[in-house]
């Protein structure tokens, strides 16, 4: 049964009574309700059967429900710990409360029936069995609260004897005028004994309240019915000290004593059951009003004790809770000020402590030789694309993790955001700082396991050495990143920053920006290369090739930006804006009626949109173009990074009847696998393939046998690079299908691949 943690109490009963109680607990329901009512009802006085055989009745079914648990309790853990062979009963707090209620039926029972037979009755028999039934309680409430406090945070302890505390200093006050009472009577032994027995254990009762609001229910809702019934039994005795001189059986004050009991009797049936109800999350508003509560509870008992007299043990626990109240605010500081140089990703020092840190290293010695090292993750903005954030975070911890395992015990590594990290090398040279550079992108090559995929990665490196390239952290930080995007660049792991990286870092800022403005002024072109049927020597084809119309430095090529954009995380947006151009084009070319399929490439990072086959087919059908007028050209990195990721959008792209094209094909891992189960319509050959054709003839049987392949797989056959005759009608020879190269067509405008195609299809007209 599944009960929320607002429930109120009358609820937690009857759904246990609804659901497993056993057939003692619910007699002792119906024993209790009729004793109530009876109680209840207007009489002169005692009644036989109701204060005489029902009450009776009504304690030795609690007696029953408690033993009854006990033996329950005790075969479940036989059947769990059989296979341990250990025989102790773990769980001693359900004997002891069976023993305490019993001893409350034995002594009620006597009482009863001494007073009824009109018996001379032992004095003291009913005192020691009520101080042994609150000594059996308070063992019960040591031992739940002792296993309570394993494994609990010094945090919710200290909430909790703030709790305790408070709830203590108000209950001294309660009791101030029965203290001022037993001492004005001389010592009455029977009021002091119902207020002096019941203490501990209220007591107690403040302690395992307080554990239950800060934590939330531990032992399921369970732990309300014990402490309800404690209250009432407790409470009802000191209502009793408060009101009566003597005893009189019958009264309304009897129905006290029974709820409390049968509650208490109730915990110990649910208790002995498999998790009757169950609720782990905590309560974080009682979590946080415990300590305010009881704070101002203290507060008010002192400032009672200046108003009117008090007990001092009032004052004194009221003192307490004030001065417990106080630690987690000075705790609390120092937390936040560890958090604010902590990352909380990682738990590596972050900015600020590194910046910190530092300082405090130059300024404390700045004769010996430092290096900083500035490490970015290749790629990492695919992993979060692809696995989602999540994955991406504890890729992030465990990269931490391994660099803290490759450094010596003096340096220090923080994390300065997203994937950088900065890292301080003590007594080290250039040599040194390089050999480490290494040691620690060795490490990171190994695969990492994220989502149930292994992951590769790597890092690009930049280092700046102290005292030579900056006597500041500032200074080390500006050179180590120009180094880092200078390693980057070449892909070389890792860089010693150079005087010429700083012109070099300023032109990459200025290029980032002209970047920004380019995808928004309009300064991207597409040129196009024509692809040849070599059957038919037809044009089947063209693919889009981006080109940058610089304002200022003419015409860029791709491989002077497109680090650099998909640095930038660009890659997105460009790739919207070619398929923009691309699709454009292709409609102008329907309108004159040449039926040509553009290609356009796909980088890694776009190919994880999941959205992609949507996007594309909503760009293809606003421009009236069918599928088929489409071609998507991607690499095997992609294939090989992320098989199921590449199986799903390449099967929605195909099944929207958009063609797909393996590019620089052979370059890569290359796996005959990705070619039998992804669904592809055509490979292209790596120029460096059909270059050496014509001289090596390895070479031509390798290009012949990779043909033969494509075709046995269903697979048509572009070679690109086809720069001379020799090579093209080669390519004819083994059956291939189509050509790209040079010795057709250079990459070219639209305005002048129309002009080449009709100078071509003149041509052809000649006879």
């Amino acid at each position: 049964m599944q009960l929320d943690s607002g429930a109120p109490y009358g609820r937690l009963v009857r759904g246990f009574f609804a659901r497993s109680a056993s057939w003692p607990a619910w007699l002792m329901a119906v024993f209790l309700g009729s004793y109530v009512i009876g109680l209840l009802m207007p009489d002169d006085g005692f009644h036989l059967f109701v204060d005489g055989w029902l009450a009776s009745l009504l304690k030795l079914s609690m007696v029953v429900v408690c033993w009854a648990a006990v033996m329950r309790k005790r075969s479940r853990s036989r059947v769990r710990i059989a296979a341990s062979g250990l025989e102790r009963f773990r769980h001693p707090e359900l004997p002891l409360t069976a023993a305490a209620v019993t001893i409350i039926a034995i002594v009620d029972s006597y009482s009863l029936w001494m007073l009824i037979w009109g018996a001379e009755m032992f004095p003291r028999v009913s005192e020691v069995g009520y101080l042994l039934f609150f000594a059996l309680m308070l063992v019960v409430l040591v031992v739940l609260v002792r296993r309570q406090l394993r494994g609990m945070v010094w945090s919710v302890v200290l909430d909790s004897a703030i709790g305790a505390l408070g709830a203590a200093s108000v209950l001294a006050v309660l009791l101030g005028p029965m203290a001022n009472s037993v001492d004005a009577a001389g010592a009455n032994k029977a009021i002091a004994a119902a207020v002096a027995y019941p203490l501990f254990d209220l007591l107690l009762v403040a302690v395992v309240v307080a554990l239950t609001t800060s934590q939330g229910p531990v032992a399921g809702r369970r732990w309300i019915l014990l402490v309800f019934g404690l209250l009432m039994f407790t409470s009802t005795g000191l209502v009793f000290a408060l009101l009566e001189t003597r005893y009189v059986l019958g009264t309304p004050l009897d129905a006290g004593w029974a709820v409390g009991l049968a509650l208490i009797a109730v915990w110990a049936d649910a208790s002995s059951r498999p998790d009757l109800v169950r609720n782990n999350s905590s309560n974080g508003v009682a979590a946080l009003a415990l300590p305010a509560v009881s704070t101002a509870a203290g507060l008010g008992v002192l400032l009672l004790a200046s108003q009117t007299p008090v007990p001092h043990i009032a004052i004194g626990l009221a003192a307490a809770t004030l001065a417990l109240a106080a630690v987690p605010l000075v705790s609390r500081q120092v937390a936040l000020r560890r958090q604010s140089k902590t990352d909380e990703l990682t738990g590596l020092p972050n900015r600020r402590a590194l910046y910190a840190e530092v300082s405090s290293r130059l300024a404390d010695d700045r004769s010996r030789n430092r290096a900083l090292l500035l490490l970015d993750l290749d790629r990492f903005k695919e992993v979060n694309d692809s696995l989602g954030h999540d994955a991406g975070d504890r890729l992030l911890v465990q990269v931490g993790r391994r660099l803290l395992d490759g450094l010596r015990s003096g340096d220090l590594l923080a994390r300065l955001g997203g994937d950088e990290f900065a890292i301080l090398l003590e007594h080290t040279d250039q040599v040194e700082a390089e050999a480490v550079a290494n040691k620690l992108r060795a490490t990171l090559a190994q695969p990492f396991t994220l989502e149930g995929i292994s992951l590769q990665t790597s890092a690009s490196i930049g280092i700046a050495l102290y005292p030579d390239q900056g006597d500041d952290l500032t200074a080390l930080l500006r050179k180590a990143d120009m180094a880092m995007y200078k390693a980057k660049a070449t892909h070389s792991g890792h860089h010693v920053y150079r005087s010429a990286d700083n012109r070099h870092g300023d032109a990459r800022l200025r290029t980032l920006q002209e970047l920004r403005l380019a995808l928004t002024e309009d300064q991207l072109v597409l040129h196009y290369q024509p692809k040849i049927c070599l059957k038919t020597g037809f044009v089947s084809g063209v693919e889009a090739l981006v080109r940058w119309n610089h304002p200022e430095r003419g015409l860029l090529f791709p491989d002077q930006f497109l680090t650099l954009v998909e640095e930038a995380g660009l890659m997105h947006a460009l790739t919207q804006e070619v398929l923009r151009k691309a699709l454009d084009q292709s409609v102008l070319w329907s309108a004159q009626a040449r039926t040509l399929t553009v290609a356009v490439n796909l980088s890694a990072s776009s190919l994880i949109d999941a959205d992609l086959p949507e996007r594309v087919g909503t760009m293809l059908s606003a421009r009236g173009l069918l599928p088929t007028a489409l071609m998507l050209e991607i690499t095997e990195d992609f294939l090989m990074a992320d098989r199921d990721r590449a199986r799903d959008i390449l099967t929605r792209l195909r099944a929207s009847g958009i063609r797909i094209s393996v590019d620089d094909f052979g370059t890569g891992y290359s796996s005959l696998a990705y070619l039998r189960d992804l669904p592809i319509d055509e490979l292209k050959l790596d120029q460096s393939f059909i270059f050496p054709m014509a001289d090596d003839a390895r070479a031509a049987a390798l290009v012949a046998s990779t043909i033969d392949l494509a075709h046995g797989l269903g697979l048509k056959m572009v070679a690109e690079g086809v720069e001379n005759s020799v090579a093209y009608d080669e390519l004819v020879r083994y059956g291939c299908d189509f050509a790209q190269g040079y010795f057709m067509s250079r990459p070219i405008s639209a305005a002048a691949l129309d002009e080449w195609l009709t100078a071509r299809q003149s041509a052809a007209a000649l006879p």
